[in-house]
């Protein structure tokens, strides 16, 4: 596939964007803590514009000292960090890319921690029960504020920025007065729609008026705010034409909804491609500028056809752009088997940004660190024991990196339990990111051998300068009477034990409610049991939102806070936290999910044999997958 409406140049304003691949402002805390792009910074930004991005947006910068909202942001309300910018703008158009910058006020979404400074919003309406009460800023300090726009576009400009982009969703400052949910004022900025579009009106004025018409002006609006009362795609199609209309602005940059509901903000798996498009065509019918349209848009093919028909103009991929940064070139090279999917996991990206820590990637934990990745200065025979992501993944930077690099994997299947977890509902993307790996690996020359364990015999006789081990883990079997009666999750998953109709699964965590999902929607009648209190309690908030509404659709039920102390042949016997002692009978089986043990036995048997050894992800111990390809690109690199 040729993707040639993604790859035709468009205007915006007077910037003419060479193709239409956008990468969205993400926040990544790579900044410095005086507001400067660092060189990280410079180096993650410039690698996405080498990788064939038309257009790199830079995120979310701070235009009021009042408002920052992390320790690590970006910030050009002072001229003391134009010049970092100004570096990190010259390395993308070096790569032919143009550049934007995202101007944000977090409003009641901010951190008073970091700044001092108490949150402000449109009325003192708390984002969530998690954040602080905000107050509501003053009419004199709006004005100030609109100034702060203005001047910072202006920094922008010096700094050689082509657009920069004003953040008016996700329930940040300028969304709180757009919103009728937000805004309760009764001065000129509240009430009708004129009124509560007056702070946009007022900013893009002020930078038109600093900044002058050379430097286009995007908007990122909401398309749904996706809460009762909140703006609705009907709302924001009215937004999009005033911003037009009566506002000028040269694009429009269409996302969704707020905190509240940001499982629709960064979507997890279980939501398909573009399941935002819908929206977005709303708003396109309802202007002539260009449509940036975003969400969940990891292959270009639906995007390809969003621009063709006319329903957006150009597509951003976020936290795609992560996962690989040489998506648009891979496409126009015809290239896609090599691509790295994001997977949606959630895992390395938001809950590093929340935190305020530099954000990494599952399936690229070289982001961020692009500037790390450099030749091998001698070239090493590298054995890389066990082919689950880890291994993999080692097995790809060695090579990258200059080195002769043979895998080896005992089973006739790559991906280890990774290769699993593709199995239930809403998960099958991970299956294309192990496909990924093996792609990527083979390119680099990767000699890959299955159904081949690897023994100290093996080593001896292959006798090479480095080897990493990640060999992964299997099932905890705990010592319990009578568990040698139930079958494994694994089992059931990859289909080589057919459960009966009513199923037990015992742990309810992560994989056990993932195979209850998968048993419920196949017809089975599912109950889980738990130690801890609640089921999922290791699953990312995001995806258990999704997840329980499923196990309640399939009446699922659930035991918690039951430690199991005998299996039989139709349940099993627990007792409660209280000392109650229970039993589930009536079973046709029983599901071991009761979570995974290292398993590595090889690194002792021949670190009198091999020089260097490193022992990686589930083989040290039983954790995350975003553990084992961190440590697979450590490994990696240390050779």
């Amino acid at each position: 596939m040729k993707f040639e409406a993604m790859f035709q140049p468009i205007k915006i304003g007077n910037v003419t964007i060479p193709n239409r691949f956008v990468m969205c402002p993400m926040g990544n805390n790579f900044a410095n803590t005086d507001g400067k792009m660092s060189e990280r910074s410079i180096a993650y930004y410039e690698a996405r514009a080498k990788g064939g991005f038309g257009l790199i947006t830079f995120e979310a910068t701070v235009v009021y000292e009042q408002a920052k909202g992390g320790p690590r942001k970006p910030c050009l309300f002072s001229d003391d960090t134009v010049g970092s910018f100004k570096a990190a703008i010259a390395a993308c158009h070096q790569a032919g890319a143009k550049v934007s910058i995202q101007l944000q006020h977090a409003g009641p979404e901010g951190n008073s921690k970091v700044t001092g400074y108490p949150l402000k919003s449109a009325s003192a309406i708390p984002a969530s029960v998690k954040t602080e009460i905000p107050e509501e800023i003053s009419t004199e300090e709006l004005y100030r504020l609109i100034e702060a726009y203005g001047d910072a576009a202006l920094r922008a400009k010096k700094a050689g920025a082509d657009a920069v982009e004003v953040h008016c969703a996700h329930g940040y400052l300028v969304s709180s007065f757009i919103s009728e949910r937000t805004n309760k004022r009764q001065d000129e900025f509240g009430g009708c729609f004129e009124n509560r579009m007056r702070l946009a009106r007022l900013i893009i004025e002020n930078i038109r008026k600093k900044a002058g018409k050379t430097l286009a002006v995007i908007c990122r609006i909401n398309a749904s705010d996706d809460v009762l009362g909140g703006q609705t795609p009907q709302d924001a199609a009215a937004v999009a034409s005033y911003l037009e209309k009566e506002c000028g602005v040269d694009a429009l940059h269409v996302s969704r909804a707020v905190h509240l509901h940001d499982e629709y903000m960064w979507a997890p798996s279980a939501l398909h491609e573009g399941f935002s498009a819908n929206c977005v065509t709303e708003i396109k019918q309802a202007v002539h500028i260009p449509v940036i349209t975003v969400g969940r848009y990891t292959e270009p093919q639906y995007a390809e056809l969003m621009v063709e028909e006319g329903r957006a103009d150009l597509v951003a991929f976020g936290r795609q752009s992560i996962a690989d940064p040489n998506l648009p070139q891979k496409a126009k090279d015809g290239k896609l088997d090599l691509l790295l999917p994001c997977i949606g996991c959630l895992q390395g990206c938001v809950p590093h940004m929340f935190k305020g820590e530099a954000i990494t990637c599952l399936v690229n934990p070289l982001v961020g660190r692009e500037m790390e990745l450099f030749p091998a200065e001698q070239k090493k025979d590298v054995a890389v024991i066990g082919g689950g992501p880890g291994g993999l993944y080692a097995a790809y930077i060695c090579a990258l990196r200059g080195h002769n690099v043979t895998l080896y994997e005992e089973k006739e299947k790559l991906g280890g339990n990774m290769r699993l977890a593709a199995y239930p509902p809403g998960k099958g993307c991970i299956n294309g990111m192990i496909c990924g790996y093996i792609n990527n690996c083979k390119a680099q020359g990767v000699k890959i051998e299955t159904n081949t364990p690897a023994t100290p015999e093996l080593i001896r006789e292959k006798n090479p300068d480095a080897v990493i081990v990640a060999t992964g883990s299997n099932p905890l079997v705990l010592p319990i009477p009578g568990i040698e009666k139930a079958v494994h999750a694994a089992d059931v998953l990859e289909g080589k034990v057919k459960p009966g109709k009513r199923v037990l699964v015992v742990g309810g965590g992560m994989v056990g409610c993932e195979v209850a999902d998968f048993l419920g929607e196949l017809g089975h009648q599912v109950s889980i049991i738990e130690l801890r209190s609640e089921l999922g309690a290791d699953v990312i908030p995001e995806h258990k939102k999704f997840l329980m509404k499923e196990l309640k659709e399939y009446q699922v039920e659930g035991i918690t806070g039951a430690k199991v102390t005998g299996f039989y042949e139709d349940g099993v016997s627990y007792v409660l936290e209280d000392g109650t002692e229970g039993r589930v009978e009536n079973m046709d089986s029983v599901v071991l999910a009761m979570g995974y043990r290292n398993h590595e036995v090889l690194s002792e048997a021949i670190k009198d044999i091999v020089k260097e050894v490193v022992v990686i992800g589930d083989a040290v111990r039983a954790r995350r997958a975003l553990d084992a390809t961190d440590e697979a690109l450590k490994a990696a690199m240390s050779i």
